[in-house]
């Protein structure tokens, strides 16, 4: 998961950090609410972990504003702030989840975790690393930037996508973009997987990639997000 971090004690930022990127996941950290703001939109994160004490604002007018600007990213609030009433504040100004200070790592990775899924099937998009797919507007997007998708070309990615590193028969291929009774030229798909390679990389999503098979078809792999897809 990509992850924006907001926490002002070196401490925690430290532990977190460390903890988040050995399990693989990639964490931005802001430690003012003001840094976050300068950020630009939170959506481009598939969670946010955030503090309610902040050196410059309230964590709870960060999330409000947000919620007000109608972000939908999910927030996890992490503070030590424990009290019914505190957590019952939290989660009626739009956080998603409240885990209270001190907490098991574990714990945290769980609820970072079924925050990502709610939030996938809610909007019904898919992420691979730093790359999105809007099913909604049918757009490929690597943070501000964004590839519109043909109704093939997203028909096509989206067939790969579904199954992330597992080689997919060029047949069942062929029927999930074309349709059943498709009688023209195979060859479209390797025309089509062409496409999508060439907005891959006007994307800058190296960590993403379109494998052909021999004697099978194509397969999407997914590398560590700014990197190369192994």
């Amino acid at each position: 998961m990509r992850l924006l971090l907001i926490e002002d004690e070196a401490k925690m930022v430290s532990l977190l950090r460390r903890g988040l990127e050995e399990e693989g996941h990639t964490l931005e950290v802001c430690t003012r609410g003001s840094e976050a703001l300068a950020l630009g939109t939170p959506e481009d994160y598939e969670v946010i972990v955030l503090d309610w004490s902040l050196p410059d604002m309230d964590g709870m007018t960060l999330l409000r504003g947000w919620r007000d600007a109608s972000v939908r990213t999910p927030v996890l609030m992490l503070t030590a702030r424990g009290t019914t009433a505190d957590k019952v504040m939290g989660l009626r100004s739009g956080a998603d989840d409240y885990l209270v200070k001190p907490f098991d790592f574990e714990e945290l990775l769980a609820r970072l975790e079924v925050l990502r899924r709610r939030s996938e099937v809610k909007d019904g998009v898919v992420r691979l690393g730093e790359l999105v797919l809007e099913p909604g507007r049918r757009v490929l997007r690597v943070g501000s930037r964004e590839e519109s998708l043909t109704a093939r070309e997203f028909a096509l990615f989206s067939a790969l996508a579904r199954h992330p590193g597992e080689p997919q028969v060029r047949a069942r291929l062929m029927e999930q973009t074309w349709g059943p009774d498709f009688d023209g030229s195979a060859n479209v798909l390797d025309v089509y997987v062409g496409y999508l390679r060439t907005k891959l990389e006007r994307l800058a999503a190296s960590h993403v990639t379109l494998r052909s098979v021999r004697g099978v078809g194509y397969k999407l792999v997914v590398g560590p997000p700014g990197g190369r897809a192994a």
